[in-house]
């Protein structure tokens, strides 16, 4: 109900956001020609990881490659990608060497995506206390609606039960114990509901208003 609730909240919301789902791209596609964006001080491939721009050869092979909407690519290790679903059932079909594409992710909110992920695979390396883990997740919804709609959108696509929980419910508090009309204000959200399908909206959420 959390996750409906909050989808429902994002396919409503304005500026409307893509999210019908593209086909994908196939995974045996000839990769494209398209440069690969390189991060500030680092040397091959665009890396996520600030504290060792280079890798090592044996980290080289146990890299995955994710290609954005915008056809950046972006290396990442191989645990911390494989904490989406998506991510990890194409790379067992498909190996490391070909791209992941993921034409439903902009580049800037994959790099989001891809710093929970790493903050989430280091805090269950080092056993760090939840208290510490809490606040780092509240630090890191506190962004605008649309990039939290598209967090959303990301964290369904890419089957990471954990960051679409967690931003459901950021939404979810935004909502709790306000009226329609609040929260159509608090959204910039358009009223296309009939009066009847209000109500039954109404019905299918009465349990939030239990809690």
């Amino acid at each position: 109900h959390l996750h409906e609730g909050a989808l429902r909240a994002v396919s409503h919301a304005a500026p409307p956001i893509a999210c019908a789902r593209a086909p994908m791209p196939r995974p045996d596609a000839r990769p494209t020609d398209r440069p690969v964006r390189r991060a500030a001080g680092s040397s091959p491939a665009h890396k996520l990881h600030p504290q060792t721009p280079t890798m090592a050869d044996d980290s080289e092979a146990t890299a995955v490659k994710l290609k954005s909407k915008q056809e950046e690519i972006f290396e990442v290790e191989k645990e911390v990608a494989c904490r989406s679903v998506t991510v990890k059932n194409m790379v067992e079909d498909t190996g490391l060497d070909t791209p992941v594409p993921l034409p439903m992710v902009d580049s800037k909110i994959l790099i989001k995506v891809i710093e929970y992920c790493k903050y989430h695979h280091r805090a269950e390396q080092e056993s760090l206390p939840e208290d510490e883990k809490n606040v780092w997740d509240k630090d890191f919804v506190k962004v605008d609606d649309e990039t939290l709609f598209n967090l959303i959108l990301a964290a369904n696509y890419l089957d990471i039960k954990s960051l679409l929980d967690l931003t459901c419910k950021t939404v979810a508090d935004e909502i709790k114990g306000k009226t329609p009309e609040e929260i159509r204000i608090r959204f910039n959200i358009k009223n296309d509901f009939t009066p009847e399908e209000e109500e039954e909206v109404k019905r299918e959420n009465a349990w939030c208003e239990e809690r």
